[in-house]
């Protein structure tokens, strides 16, 4: 691969480019540099999708006006797997988990969120799969892009950045007050919206029904905008792409064809599945939300009245 190629593939990352080059330049190469297309989707991540869809798909209702019952959210989502599985292209790596395993977990992820948040008025929302693009030098020769899962103005002031996460486990606090996607996107945010007030980071992990929260500092900022500088400096000065084996390599769309694993081989399971993808995003942003209108609902279990009709699903 020539240094132009390199160069085309940094010229704007997200931190999921920056995150395959750092677990394995292999990947990296395959995937931004030959262009090799993912033939297969491990379950986790497309039941993440999935999840991701329905939320995207809940806040837009709500903002019309229309809190949907929680049955319809939940036959929304079994109606969006239906339409999207294929057996033929979903890897399960844990062969012991039927199909239905990982579509029940979403159910519970949706069903555990919907309870929390019914119904849905303790905050603004400013924006849904929120696209950001922004540069980490004046010179503009680093920038970084992203979609943020919703973008909310607190009942405090602060500005809110939500993730969302369908993995099945919650890191430490530790983690979450290193974590670099959420931070990256508050450095464009407040860019974006010359927000000079407080920004809170939060992320929901739904399967365990848990919010974890983080700020950071200027001084933060700075330092992790320096250190994705060099970070991207490194996969532009990369020649070798050699492949990194590990856990993960069992979840990888490019493990039949690794030299590292040979050809279809794998190494031994780890004890917890990867972190799983998130939703597709969109190609623009949306706009800011508007005013938010009395929301109707009978309440959060959605369990009277008869099940929802086409007409109603759709306002979903």
């Amino acid at each position: 691969m020539t240094k132009r190629g390199v160069m085309e593939a940094t010229a704007v990352c997200s931190h999921s480019r920056l995150s395959n080059f750092e677990n394995c330049p292999k990947k990296f190469e395959y995937r931004y540099l030959l262009d090799i297309p993912a033939e297969s989707e491990g379950i986790e991540g497309f039941m993440g999708k999935r999840v991701h869809e329905v939320l995207e798909r809940l806040y837009l209702a709500v903002e019309r006006g229309h809190v949907p019952r929680l049955e319809q959210v939940i036959r929304r989502y079994r109606l969006l797997w239906d339409e999207h599985y294929d057996a033929e292209r979903i890897r399960i790596v844990r062969s012991e988990n039927p199909p239905s395993f990982y579509r029940i977990n979403g159910e519970r992820c949706l069903t555990s969120y919907y309870r929390r948040h019914y119904p849905f008025d303790g905050s603004e929302t400013l924006g849904i799969e929120h696209r950001i693009e922004f540069p980490l030098d004046e010179a503009n020769e680093y920038r970084m892009q992203g979609v943020i899962d919703r973008v909310v103005r607190a009942r405090d002031g602060a500005l809110e950045i939500h993730d969302y996460k369908t993995s099945a486990r919650t890191p430490p606090q530790s983690v979450i007050d290193r974590d670099r996607q959420l931070a990256l996107y508050e450095i464009g945010l407040r860019r974006e919206l010359d927000e000079r007030g407080p920004v809170r980071l939060v992320w929901h992990y739904l399967q365990n029904d848990r919010i974890c929260t983080s700020t950071r500092s200027a001084e933060q900022l700075k330092r992790l905008g320096d250190e994705t500088r060099e970070l991207i400096d490194r996969i532009r000065e990369e020649r070798d792409w050699e492949p990194r084996t590990g856990p993960l390599c069992r979840w990888c769309e490019y493990s039949e064809r690794c030299p590292a694993v040979g050809g279809g081989s794998r190494v031994a399971a780890p004890n917890d599945p990867p972190e799983p993808a998130t939703a597709s995003k969109p190609t623009a942003a949306p706009e800011p939300a508007p005013a938010r209108k009395p929301a109707a609902a009978s309440g959060p279990e959605g369990a009277t009245g008869t099940p929802p009709g086409p007409g109603q699903l759709d306002l979903l």
